[in-house]
């Protein structure tokens, strides 16, 4: 979906528009799934990147401007808990009960008209 909004800074708001989000690469060096005795499955995913492009315009009471952008996340880090009913009544369900994430770079490249 697109985000829209605004942030006050300074001496005004910033309004914003983000559109055309398009993931166009992901990367999975490292990942693996294990078994929880009686609790669930394990997702662990290592050094994993993401390149996200998209459109963005900003309107301040100054100036306006709009363009398109890449932004590009790398030494990204998750780890999943996901639990399984223990019993055999009905289909088979999963919830999330933990998750954690981290990343380590991100790199934005702005192409607008200013």
């Amino acid at each position: 979906p697109d985000l829209t909004g605004h942030e006050k800074f300074g001496l005004g708001n910033v309004k914003y528009n983000i559109s055309g989000i398009h993931v166009t690469g992901v990367e999975l060096p490292s990942a693996s799934i294990s078994l929880l005795p009686r609790s669930g499955i394990k997702l662990v995913i290592g050094n994993a990147s993401l390149t996200i492009n998209m459109n963005w315009n900003i309107r301040t009471w100054m100036f306006k401007d709009s363009g398109r952008s890449t932004v590009h996340i790398s030494k990204v880090f998750v780890t999943a808990i996901f639990s399984t009913p223990l019993d055999n009544r009905g289909p088979t369900s999963i919830s999330l009960t933990s998750c954690r994430t981290t990343s380590g770079d991100i790199d934005i490249k702005l192409n607008g008209k200013s």
